[in-house]
């Protein structure tokens, strides 16, 4: 992969993914990104179980994006949703199957859509920092990994991913549990 394309995510072709959720998530990430001053030129670091740097491509944004989503925390949540999404098929290797329920301790299941209907073989669990450091990102992944904790009893067999996405460097942690 040469780039993360925010556009990819409205495309359609991710299974937990309608092209309306995929736009909204590309455009919180880009009204994240470019608050942190990154407008073009973009390039994510990746660290974590892989180090690598990606240029990212962001979406068309005007004032009113900027406006809709002048909550930065929530822009954080579904900006970091949407990077995480790109790294997990493109960085992790799985595809994004299904949006999991509150209480799971995971926030997406993973697996091949190629074979209908699709199997879970893997977790997903992200989070979002709008500006901070490696320490923070650190912390919140260990944080994270916890948390992946709840869906263990049922699931612990399967590999749980934890992917956070820091705007300000811009950063991107993943990590295997």
């Amino acid at each position: 992969m040469d780039q993360l394309d925010l556009a990819e995510l409205r495309d359609g072709n991710i299974p937990a993914i309608t092209p309306a959720i995929g736009n909204l998530l590309g455009e919180a990430a880009t009204v994240c990104l470019q608050s942190q001053g990154h407008v073009q030129n973009v390039r994510l670091i990746i660290a974590g179980m892989t180090s690598s740097e990606l240029p990212m491509k962001l979406i068309q944004i005007d004032d009113r994006s900027i406006e809709a989503w002048n909550d930065l925390q929530e822009a954080t949540e579904f900006g970091a949703v949407g990077i995480a999404i790109l790294l997990a098929i493109n960085v992790v290797g799985y595809q994004v199957i299904q949006r999991s329920r509150k209480g799971t301790g995971i926030d997406y299941w993973l697996g091949d859509d190629t074979v209908w209907p699709y199997t879970r073989t893997a977790r997903l669990e992200v989070s979002g920092i709008l500006s901070g450091n490696e320490r923070s990102v650190r912390s919140r992944v260990r944080s994270k990994l916890r948390q992946t904790e709840r869906s263990d009893a049922t699931h612990g067999g399967l590999p749980a991913y934890v992917i956070v996405v820091e705007f300000a460097t811009p950063l991107a942690e993943i990590q295997q549990k």
